[in-house]
């Protein structure tokens, strides 16, 4: 792949994530959504299935079809949640909770897409020894942080913990793209 496509990927590793993070926190600060908020939001999850899929295209086969399976069920569930940021804003949705009553179970089953396909990439990374242990590792417990929100009634707070691991780790991927390019070179 050439230079450009890794440094594409990299960038989608590190702001995507970024941004999310930049809107879970304005979202918290304001006790909900808010116009600036949603299209941050908005654009950091248009870069996620991108990002999830170039992260997989650059080490493909390291992760093999178990990674393929993965970040296309991690990036079905970023599409999704895409549309589900377009509808709040559209909507003029005012919490979380309001969305999530809004769109039921659909927003459910593409969280849990996001968890399964998020763990199985993770198994394949370690699996395969593609990218590092460690930004791997955070992303892994950030989705367990979020298996856990889903089944039981935890505070909001404890979703956005596991939000912060898992961008802590795709930021570390993308970094690693940047810094370890040799390790990326077309094989």
């Amino acid at each position: 792949m050439k230079v450009i496509g890794k440094n594409l990927i990299a960038f989608a590793a590190i702001f995507g994530p970024l941004l999310h993070v930049a809107s879970d926190i304005l979202e918290w600060r304001a006790g909900g959504f808010s116009s600036l908020q949603l299209y941050i939001n908005l654009l950091g999850f248009l870069l996620m299935p991108f990002m999830i899929l170039g992260l997989y295209w650059l080490d493909r086969r390291r992760l093999g079809l178990t990674g393929a399976t993965g970040a296309l069920l991690y990036a079905i569930a970023f599409v999704y949640f895409t549309y589900s940021t377009i509808y709040s804003i559209r909507y003029q949705v005012p919490t979380y909770e309001d969305l999530w009553h809004r769109l039921g179970w659909v927003y459910t089953l593409h969280g849990a897409f996001m968890v399964v396909g998020g763990l199985v990439f993770v198994v394949a990374a370690l699996r395969g020894r593609a990218y590092g242990k460690v930004p791997v590792g955070f992303f892994g417990v950030g989705l367990l942080i979020n298996l856990v929100v889903g089944l039981l009634p935890v505070p909001e707070m404890i979703q956005i913990a596991g939000s912060m691991f898992r961008n802590v780790g795709l930021v570390g991927m993308g970094i690693e793209i940047l810094f370890y390019r040799d390790r990326f070179a077309d094989r």
